[in-house]
């Protein structure tokens, strides 16, 4: 992901509407893009950046709904925040199962949108943050050898450079070496380093297979 300052993407085909967002949002510090149709959005803007989407779920041509199963084919993580009137809830509510991380009703109140957006941008960091200390590290451990990967299983669980050389048929001596190695590697400044990135690693399998 670019670093950048977060950005909320507004899409709502209600000029009137589009205005009042932007000005909400811009008096509360935010940086703010505006798009008057689905179609708009999903032709010129990014997706690759700190931030959250504002979408309007009732539009003409590509509904909200569309929007957001667009976005989803294409695994876009920014978190989307929808605008509703009272007859469309039943459809923001089914968005949330789609992965929408929270609905709005309109009129809205100014500051408990802001604190809404907000909260779905600290929501995306969090995710941003994660995602890229996950891929890093499997990176990182691409780079070890069959034997070093063998040696930071035994590590983390918390056996000694002994407990290994007797159990992989080799000097205590060896495993210091292999494991000075492995450390650098991976960039572990400590044991709990060591075992926090390995946990990293079982997420990311775990989410690759639910995936």
């Amino acid at each position: 992901m670019r670093a950048c300052n977060p950005v909320v993407l507004v899409v709502d085909d209600d000029a009137g509407m589009r205005s009042a967002l932007e000005r909400v949002l811009t008096r509360a510090g935010c940086i703010v893009e505006l798009y008057e149709s689905g179609s708009d959005f999903l032709c010129r803007a990014r997706f690759d950046r700190l931030g959250c989407v504002l979408l309007d779920i009732a539009m003409p041509g590509l509904s909200g709904l569309e929007v957001q199963a667009h976005l989803n084919s294409r695994s876009v993580t920014l978190p989307v925040l929808f605008l509703t009137g009272v007859a469309d809830i039943p459809s923001a509510v089914a968005t949330m199962r789609d992965g929408a991380v929270d609905f709005i009703e309109k009129p809205f109140d100014n500051d408990d949108l802001v604190a809404r957006v907000r909260r779905a941008i600290d929501i995306h960091g969090e995710v941003s943050r994660d995602g890229a200390e996950r891929l890093l590290v499997q990176q990182r451990w691409g780079t070890l050898t069959p034997r070093e990967r063998e040696i930071l299983e035994l590590v983390v669980a918390g056996r000694t450079n002994k407990e290994i050389g007797r159990l992989v048929g080799t000097s205590h001596r060896t495993i210091d070496v292999h494991r000075a190695h492995l450390m650098e590697k991976m960039a572990a400044r400590n044991l709990a380093d060591l075992v926090r990135m390995r946990l990293a690693l079982d997420r990311a399998l775990h989410d690759d297979r639910q995936g």
